[in-house]
């Protein structure tokens, strides 16, 4: 269901929420033009929206298309190729709080969380954890979630459909937590927080400068080795040579 179609259950929603409320949301967009966009939207007291950027390889868009589709049943699968939303967005500003976004498996890029930081106060992540089943992916995918707030220092809100929706504080430590496939609800606190960290500023370039670093010596040319024989016939043959 695209927002256009829940648009009326949105309505309804947004009717019961109380003054100074704001209610987030993942839901897929279809505008004008006929893209489609996944992305996080906002009931109440919310300013602006969302669309994921980095979308993901044959689950939101085929790569290569013109090449792969028809040639395998599995590439020709009826679902629509979502489009990636720009880059630079603006922070969702929600209860009077900027937000940063993540959707799904974006919150497992450091670069790309570290930018939303630069600007919000808190992050929220959305995704669906249904694919994994029963693995340890969706803790993996805590797991992650936890970095991001502990680089950044900034408190994350995590939602998913089959858990694990959790609340993180600014050092990765979880402070509250629902349980994984049940239907329930989660309340806790959120402290918005100020300043940007060294890693918030730079993101990972000094890494991968140090890395290029540690790996340069490795790429000057080498002398080859003489061995003591060949020193020692040199060393003879100068012995023998004539004297001038």
């Amino acid at each position: 269901m695209f927002e256009r179609e829940a648009r009326p259950i949105l309505e309804r929603v947004q009717s019961n929420l109380a003054p100074d409320t704001a209610l987030l949301t993942g839901i897929l967009q279809r505008d004008g033009e006929g893209l489609y966009y996944n992305s996080v939207i906002g009931l109440g007291d919310v300013e602006g929206e969302y669309r994921k950027t980095h979308l993901v390889p044959f689950g939101e868009y085929l790569p290569l298309e013109s090449l792969l589709a028809g040639t395998i049943a599995f590439f020709d699968l009826p679902m629509p190729a979502m489009t990636p939303g720009p880059e630079g967005q603006a922070p969702l500003r929600a209860a009077g709080t900027t937000i940063g976004n993540a959707i799904c498996y974006e919150i497992i890029y450091a670069d790309r969380v570290a930018a939303q930081a630069r600007h919000a106060a808190l992050l929220l992540t959305v995704s669906n954890d249904t694919w994994f089943g029963r693995s340890i992916g969706p803790l993996q995918h805590l797991q992650m979630a936890r970095l991001r707030a502990l680089e950044n220092g900034r408190q994350v809100i995590r939602a998913t459909s089959n858990g694990v929706t959790a609340i993180i504080d600014e050092r990765g430590r979880i402070t509250a937590r629902a349980p994984q496939f049940e239907i329930a609800s989660l309340a806790g606190e959120v402290t918005p927080m100020q300043g940007l960290t060294p890693f918030t500023r730079t993101g990972s370039w000094p890494t991968w400068l140090l890395a290029a670093l540690l790996v340069l010596p490795g790429l000057q040319p080498r002398r080859k080795p003489v061995s003591p024989q060949a020193v020692s016939q040199i060393f003879a043959g100068r012995k023998e040579a004539p004297s001038r």
